[in-house]
This record gives structure tokens, sequence and C-alpha cells, in this order.
């Protein structure tokens, strides 16, 4: 009885906090700095990532993008061995 009541009375307050974030969310007052806010903090991420990279290269250590290339090459390289290993055990196992 007395979660009934709670769960209506919480149900009513989602409900109208939904609507009220909806009409804030919609405004354009709030998308145009929310949206300007973003980009620029997305530019400085990208200076910040670029300067690292930099900053790591002149050091002669790999980056995070160098990093992921070997990675790449690795997976492509144990994907190559694990068919090349198939490949020889059926090769072996019609052999007998």
């Amino acid at each position: 009885m007395i979660w009934d009541t709670w769960k209506k009375g919480f149900d009513v307050w989602e409900q109208k906090t939904a609507e009220l974030m909806e009409t804030v969310l919609k405004n354009p007052k709030v998308l145009e700095p929310a949206g300007a806010m973003m980009s620029a903090s997305m530019k400085m991420k990208a200076a910040s990532d670029k300067a690292m990279a930099t900053w790591w290269g002149s050091w002669g250590l790999p980056t995070k993008r160098d990093q992921e290339r070997t990675l790449h090459a690795l997976n492509q390289l144990n994907s190559r061995l694990l068919d090349l290993e198939e490949r020889l055990a059926d090769v072996q196992a019609s052999k007998h």
C-alpha cells in the first residue's frame, strides 16, 4: 500500500521531470551554447592529442597510432598463423 502510493508519486515526478528536460533540451538557447562548447572541447582534444603524439615522437617513442598499427599487424599475423596451422592439420589428417 505504501509502496503503491510512493510508486505513483515517483511515476508522476518522473513524467513531469522528463517533460521539463525535453522542453529545456529542445530550446535553442541551451542547444547552441552546448554545441559550441562541445565543438571547442573537441578541437582542444584534437590539438592536445596532436601535441602529445609530437612530444612522444620527438623522444623516439611510439605514439598511440603507431601502437595501434603494430597491434593490427600482429593480429593479422596471428590470424595467418592460425590459418596455416589449420591447413597443416588438415593435410596431416588426410595423410592418415
